[in-house]
């Protein structure tokens, strides 16, 4: 038995000892005994409920109760020298302690975890320290859509902050008079709708804005700098931004590229030659990820599917890129098909 459970039978024991000496509401002895046991048997189970939440949640919570308790406290010296009833005037009393309490408790818990703790220091400084749970999504990675893959698969977990000023930028773009822009303002509202459908996630919509402020980027590193928040997106220079200002960031084109199949040089793929390169007899491909291959000696191979030997891999922030060489000399008809097969065996 841990001390903890001894401790807890210890006091549904002597709560249930002190009502069955001390008969409360007049009651037989058996019956506060059994009163006090129950009352007890509750308080535990708020104990073991409290345990599992965070201590923002908490303070918000009570921060939340003592305003209500203390609103309710003034609007009950009006109400006691308003009514002549004095039956109506106490169930008005007890109606708005009961209805400011609650109100105060319900919005100051939903609100808690929107505290900066680590503004505080001393002991809440451990509990801002952590790393925070809290995702705020840009405009450009809603439209983006591949953010509502990655959620349903958990990679990212925690609770996505939707901005208001980043619901009306995205209202602008579907209202455009631009066809494309309207479309991926409406194809960002859907993925923003799916998200929320998840059961999973928890989103939130908050309402802090920065009029003094005027770019949608530059709001998002001041609401992210202000609740210790991680920014989701995939703008190259929001993520140079944000980490200028010291804020953390995930970008989805990162993620993207560290799942891409590792190519070495010396390897062979085969890849579909769609254009002419900007280098003289230079080809350029295009893997199914989207990563451009730029291929040497292929310009005569356009519009055809042909082996190469990679020679470099360029990986960036903003993307990879494969250099390849085609050897006119190895390439023959009947060789195509065993080395093709070679290649997608290896990338299986």
């Amino acid at each position: 038995m841990s001390d903890l459970l001894v401790v807890r039978v210890a006091f549904v024991a002597l709560l249930c000892l002190s009502a069955f000496f001390l008969t409360p509401f007049h009651l037989s002895s058996f019956s506060s005994a059994i009163f006090g046991f129950v009352l007890g048997i509750v308080a535990v189970a708020l104990e073991m409920r409290a345990r599992q939440i965070s201590l923002k949640r908490l303070i918000g919570g009570a921060a939340g109760a003592i305003l209500g308790v203390f609103g309710a406290f003034l609007i009950s010296l009006v109400i006691q020298h308003s009514l002549a009833d004095p039956s109506s005037s106490s169930f008005l009393q007890m109606a708005t302690l009961l209805v400011l309490s609650y109100g105060g408790l319900a919005v100051g818990w939903t609100k808690g975890d929107m505290l900066n703790l680590a503004a505080f220091g001393g002991i809440f400084g451990a509990e801002g320290s952590g790393k925070t749970a809290f995702k705020i999504l840009d405009t450009s990675v809603i439209i983006d859509g591949r953010v509502a893959d990655i959620v349903e698969t958990r990679f990212l977990d925690g609770v996505l902050v939707i901005p208001q000023f980043v619901l009306r930028e995205l209202q602008q773009v579907a209202d455009s008079a631009d066809s494309l822009k309207r479309n991926r303002g409406r194809r960002g509202l859907d993925i923003l709708q799916k998200i929320q459908k998840n059961p999973d996630l928890q989103v939130r919509i908050v309402e802090d804005d920065f009029p003094n402020v005027r770019e949608v980027d530059l709001k998002l590193i001041e609401l992210a700098k202000l609740y210790s928040c991680t920014i989701v997106t995939n703008d190259f220079n929001l993520n140079k931004v944000a980490q200028l200002h010291g804020v953390d960031v995930l970008n989805i084109n990162e993620l993207a590229n560290a799942l891409k199949p590792v190519v070495l040089p010396g390897e062979t793929m085969r890849v579909f030659i769609l254009k002419e390169g900007k280098e003289y007899n230079q080809g350029v491909a295009y893997l199914d990820d989207g990563t451009m291959v730029v291929v040497d000696n292929a310009r005569k191979q356009i519009s055809k599917t042909i082996d190469i030997t990679v020679t470099s891999v360029l990986q960036t922030t903003a993307g990879k890129m494969i250099f390849g060489r085609f050897d006119e000399r190895g390439h023959t008809p009947g060789a195509e098909r065993p080395r093709e097969r070679e290649h997608t065996a290896g990338a299986a």
